[in-house]
């Protein structure tokens, strides 16, 4: 798939972070879907998939103008992850683009995740590990309905959900990655961004300028009392700023 023929390519997934109190209970026997705008982008985004599976089960929608679809509206991050551990499962209705950031981000929280077996969906979930993923529209609704049903199942789906998150999607497995490929296009040690600039103490990305005390980049400009890089303007009385120029006619 990534061919760019001489040029390296690295691919990077996402890595994403949940407060440590967002946790799974799966009290509400319903399931979640965070997708924004879905009204106004439509199919794109799966909104024909969303209404037939919400005729069916219910589903609550969050995400930008969610309103617009009767959803819970645009919630504040923080509150989205507070809310989302309560739900039975999360459902992505997105069949054409690749692994959305919301379903990592419910999935780091412990939801089970459902959604059409496509792009990266695919290889994200593990049906019967950590969510389903189908291509027939039925037998993902009858996945929906047997884990409304049964809370015990949903929670070892979401046992097995969190710990797939922190494998593929934990941050310092991003960070990680993103410091190999960095290091690769500099040259550098790994970890380091920067190579090492002569005349610098180790671990110092510049050079102490001459005169400068040890620690101080600049040295004292002539005139400034201690620690200013700047000599006071003799007209401004002390803690004011220039005075502003006179327009001339």
């Amino acid at each position: 798939m990534w061919d760019a023929g001489r040029t390296p390519v690295r691919v990077v997934e996402h890595g994403v972070v949940v407060p440590d109190d967002a946790a799974y209970s799966g009290e509400l026997a319903r399931g979640i879907v965070v997708v924004n705008d879905l009204a106004r982008r439509g199919r794109r985004l799966g909104r024909d998939v969303f209404d037939r599976v919400r005729a069916h089960v219910p589903l609550d929608l969050a995400g930008m103008d969610s309103a617009a679809l009767g959803g819970l509206g645009d919630l504040p991050l923080r509150e989205l992850h507070a809310r989302l551990g309560r739900y039975r499962f999360f459902f992505n209705p997105i069949r054409y683009t690749s692994l959305g950031l919301a379903v990592c981000e419910a999935m780091m929280i412990g939801l089970p995740i459902l959604g059409l077996a496509t792009t990266e969906m695919s290889t994200a979930v593990q049906s019967g590990v950590n969510g389903y993923v189908e291509t027939d529209l039925d037998r993902l609704l009858a996945h929906m309905r047997r884990l409304l049903a049964d809370p015990a199942e949903a929670a070892e789906l979401a046992a097995g959900a969190r710990r797939i998150a922190r494998q593929r999607f934990g941050i310092g497995r991003f960070a990680a990655d993103w410091s190999r490929v960095l290091g690769e296009v500099t040259g550098c040690p790994e970890g380091q961004l920067v190579a090492p600039i002569p005349g610098c103490p180790e671990g110092q990305l510049v050079a102490p300028a001459a005169g400068c005390p040890e620690g101080q980049l600049v040295a004292p400009a002539t005139g400034c009392p201690e620690d200013q890089l700047v000599p006071p303007i003799t007209t401004c009385p002390a803690g004011q700023a220039p005075e502003p120029a006179r327009r001339t006619a």
